[in-house]
């Protein structure tokens, strides 16, 4: 049986923004202040829409459009270790300096955006 590295990415990237959550409701609540709860929450709200796209990109990743839905998983995923990883640990952390990996996470979401929607123009369905 051959696994489907990208679904089980989306998948284990699902489960981490749900546990992540679940954190902030109930483990960082009262621990650290409500602006670092705010960022923790939109760390893991991010990973979520992204483990979704990942998701979208492995069903897509096929015929001519495997490569774009490939590539667009991939930047997903960086994006998610970038931006909601640089989150969750400047929320933890209160290091600033981390703040200024997010914005390379956010250009990682876009292209992979940019190459879903390549894909689309790539994939024959029916």
């Amino acid at each position: 049986m051959r696994v489907n590295f990208w679904l089980l990415t989306a998948a284990i990237n699902g489960f981490v923004a749900v546990a992540a959550g679940a954190f902030a409701a109930h483990g960082l609540e009262g621990r650290i202040d409500s602006h670092a709860l705010d960022i923790f929450e939109t760390g893991a709200r991010y990973e979520m829409y992204h483990a979704l796209a990942i998701a979208i990109a492995a069903f897509a990743a096929r015929g001519a459009a495997t490569g774009p839905a490939r590539a667009a998983a991939a930047l997903f995923l960086g994006g998610i270790a970038l931006f909601s990883g640089s989150l969750y640990l400047l929320a933890l952390t209160n290091i600033r300096a981390l703040g200024f990996i997010t914005p390379f996470g956010g250009l990682c979401f876009l292209a992979g955006w940019a190459f879903l929607g390549y894909a689309a123009l790539k994939l024959k369905i029916g």
